[in-house]
């Protein structure tokens, strides 16, 4: 599938027009050139692709620039650098998470049928 419109890709990316727009402006896309209505390609699908993967997967904007950037000139080594400060990233926000969990589990089991009292999910809430 060739020649698309910016609706086309848009909707090939699961994204609006004006997320398109943005990426442009980002530089992340390129705006294609000419006249009348502008036509994207294979490669501008395959760019997209590779911008919402790289969202998932917890990325700024700006990361995934560089990683663009960084798919042209095959520079493995920082790639792997940012895919580490990603991954350790995320593993300081898994256990934020986990401590989180256990935390509301401590407190809906305090907080159980037949208890009296204010409720300790509130109290904890209101400190």
């Amino acid at each position: 599938m060739t020649d698309l419109t910016i609706s086309g890709l848009a909707r090939h990316g699961g994204v609006g027009v004006e997320t398109i727009r943005y990426y442009q402006r980002r530089g992340l896309l390129e705006t294609p050139r000419g006249e009348g209505v502008r036509r994207y390609d294979e490669e501008d699908r395959r760019r997209l692709r590779f911008i919402r993967s790289a969202q998932t997967a917890g990325f700024t904007l700006e990361q995934i620039g560089e990683l663009l950037a960084l798919d042209a000139g095959q520079d493995r080594a920082r790639a792997r650098d940012l895919a580490q400060a990603r991954l350790t990233e995320l593993d300081a926000k898994i256990a934020e998470l986990e401590t989180a969990r256990a935390s509301l589990r401590r407190l809906a089991q305090a907080c159980g049928a037949g208890s009296s009292g204010p409720c300790p999910i509130i109290t904890a809430f209101e400190g």
